[in-house]
């Protein structure tokens, strides 16, 4: 297959400009493809609600095949996770506690273990999609942690009333039925996951859409894979890049953990007017994680249109949203009515995840390696903290007032804020830098 016209400018905002020409895609031995790929679509309105329709029919066909493989298989893996994840603060409060006699920090050394080593799959789309594709897609991946968080509540109050039935406790056949759930799914990853574009031999593509994908990330920008070198990785950590977007994402990350720690559900079950049942207290908290899936996606969509692929303002509304929910509830002395206001806007704070990695992805976009290493950095440094946080600020011993955890919180959603402001204008000068010496060159 060949390709002409791929010349892209980049100018200081980090936005493609117009395209002067359109690259069009030809079979190695004949040139009988004559949809266009173009290095910047000229946006429609309807671009604004789905992308794919700026696209050429041969775009939209490539890009239906991803989502139906990566994006699908990519969220129902992380849906999976999350399901399993919450279930343990959802058995905790259902019965497993008095069961297995968890009356310290058991829980804390529980979620320890779940998160060590845990490495999300970003990198793989982050390889397949371009930058007005890469903020939704990101961020429809992401809410696949609150629907499961919400699933896992709704299972669980579903399950407890099988208590008894097989010998088992409800809480027990609660993990019954996540591993049917889970099972399927996992095995499936390996007929879906493609690699990255350049090594992909996916069943689901034809050699022709293998060069187009290929095509795509080169307009993008986007490196292809070249050795690690010396050279490299003094590059790589002398740079601003991985310090800054790994700081962005352990902020973000434990900032939230208010959501992930089962603080809503312990405020329920201490409650004694009213009291409530074992039901409510599985539901009634996914109500932060309905908040969280509707804010992801109006981040993701604002992101790319009003605020025309600007990912720093949902991260600073996020934050202060953030602050507020965390900082009152440290003060715990509160009316009910704003208790339960804070819980639930607090996952305003959990959506901001898919926007951190796409806005990796594109500062990274020069170096393939750079953006392997610098993502692996921000989930690992990020899950590190986590991993260890939560003994020190989020001990059972301290619930449901959890002061020393809301202070955090509300501390960490303000280094987030301040790290995202510093990326700005760090990036800003980035761009400015380079489009200086394309333009000398």
């Amino acid at each position: 297959m060949a390709f002409h016209g791929d010349s892209k400018v980049v100018d200081v905002k980090g936005f493609e400009a117009e395209p002067q020409s359109i690259v069009k895609a030809t079979t190695r031995s004949e040139e009988d493809l004559s949809d266009p790929i173009q290095a910047k679509p000229k946006r429609k309105w309807q671009s604004y609600i789905w992308d794919t329709l700026d696209k050429s029919p041969e775009e939209r066909r490539l890009l239906f095949k991803l989502d139906a493989a990566v994006l699908t298989f990519a969220t129902l893996g992380y849906f999976i996770k999350y399901l399993d994840q919450i279930n343990i603060n959802n058995a905790f409060v259902s019965g497993m506690k008095e069961d297995l006699g968890l009356y310290k920090n058991q829980l804390n050394y529980m979620q320890t273990c779940w998160t060590v080593g845990y490495v999300i799959g970003e990198y793989i789309i982050g390889s397949w999609y371009r930058r007005d594709e890469l903020a939704k897609r990101s961020c429809i991946f992401h809410t696949a942690s609150a629907i499961g968080s919400m699933f896992s509540g709704y299972l669980m109050a579903a399950v407890y009333h099988l208590g008894g039935k097989g010998g088992y406790r409800g809480w027990q056949w609660l993990f019954i039925v996540d591993g049917i759930i889970s099972l399927p799914i996992a095995i499936s990853g390996f007929f879906l996951l493609p690699d990255v574009p350049e090594i992909t031999r996916a069943w689901y593509f034809t050699p022709e859409e293998r060069l187009f994908a290929q095509k795509r990330m080169q307009l993008e920008g986007r490196a292809q894979r070249a050795p690690y070198t010396k050279a490299k990785f003094k590059r790589i950590f002398t740079s601003w890049h991985i310090y800054a977007l790994a700081t962005l994402y352990m902020t973000f990350n434990n900032a939230g953990s208010g959501v992930g720690q089962p603080t809503f559900a312990q405020y329920l079950k201490d409650s004694d007017n009213p009291k409530y049942t074992v039901g409510q207290i599985n539901t009634y908290p996914t109500t932060t994680y309905a908040v969280q899936i509707v804010s992801t996606l109006a981040y993701a969509w604002t992101s790319d249109s009003v605020f025309r692929g600007a990912r720093w303002p949902p991260i600073v509304f996020g934050g202060v949203v953030s602050i507020i929910a965390y900082a009152s509830l440290a003060v715990w002395d509160i009316p009910t009515g704003w208790h339960w206001a804070c819980y639930i806007i607090a996952g305003c704070g959990g959506g901001l995840s898919g926007l951190c990695m796409a806005w990796a992805h594109e500062i990274c976009s020069d170096d393939n390696e750079e953006r392997a290493i610098v993502v692996g950095t921000m989930n690992e440094l990020a899950y590190v903290f986590q991993a260890w946080l939560p003994l020190v600020v989020w001990q059972q011993v301290d619930a449901p007032r959890y002061h020393k955890g809301f202070v955090t919180s509300a501390c960490l959603a303000a280094g987030m804020i301040i790290t995202s402001l510093v990326i700005r204008v760090l990036w800003k000068r980035e761009l400015a830098k380079k489009a200086k010496m394309g333009a000398i060159a």
